[in-house]
């Protein structure tokens, strides 16, 4: 599958921070922190495999990665109440935050992932317009990024995550990806 955006494979990163690995207890960090919560996601994950690869093809969008931010921002559903998270502020699988958005579909299915997958794509073209001389994967990394935390947000490629969600939510998103596309996404 082709993404149009850039190749998740070939993004840098530097994973899940300490704070973010301690969601499951662990004791390393990094990208085998990420490779671990991305792991204790898979199961709950392959329950949407077939609506990511649908929502990833109609939106030239790379599957992964839309797994890489379900697995960050719902657990694959598993930090979910009625399909709620963030303190009800945000809802479904990708958690569209309804401060911003008006959420649409329920909460886990192929409507909702196709408006937050639409959400990051806006996300990434404002960074390529922000951004313009950056490479294809550094424009793609920051709408990671902003899809957390806004575009206004992304300042640097090197900084893009301080103001961020645990101040990693790019490099723990992408790491994520890469461990999904290896594993069938």
């Amino acid at each position: 599958m082709t993404c149009i955006y850039g190749d998740v494979m070939k993004i840098d990163t530097t994973g899940a921070s300490e704070k973010t690995a301690r969601q499951d207890k662990l004791t390393v960090q990094g990208v085998a922190a990420s490779y671990k919560l991305a792991e204790h996601d898979f199961s709950r994950m392959k329950t949407y495999r077939d609506i990511i690869i649908k929502v990833g093809r109609a939106q030239q969008m790379d599957p992964a990665v839309i797994s890489g931010i379900i697995s960050r921002e719902s657990r694959a559903g598993a930090a979910l109440k009625d399909g709620w998270g963030d303190h009800g502020n945000a809802f479904g699988l990708m958690q569209i935050d309804k401060r911003y958005h008006t959420p649409r579909g329920a909460w886990d299915s192929e409507e909702h992932v196709t408006q937050g997958t639409q959400i990051l794509i806006d996300f990434i073209k404002k960074i390529q317009s922000k951004f313009p001389d950056w490479p294809k994967e550094h424009q793609f990394k920051g709408g990671i990024s902003a899809y957390n935390a806004g575009d206004k947000n992304v300042r640097t490629y090197e900084h893009m995550d301080v103001g961020t969600t645990g101040g990693d939510y790019s490099n723990d998103t992408v790491a994520r990806a890469q461990w999904f596309k290896r594993n069938g996404f």
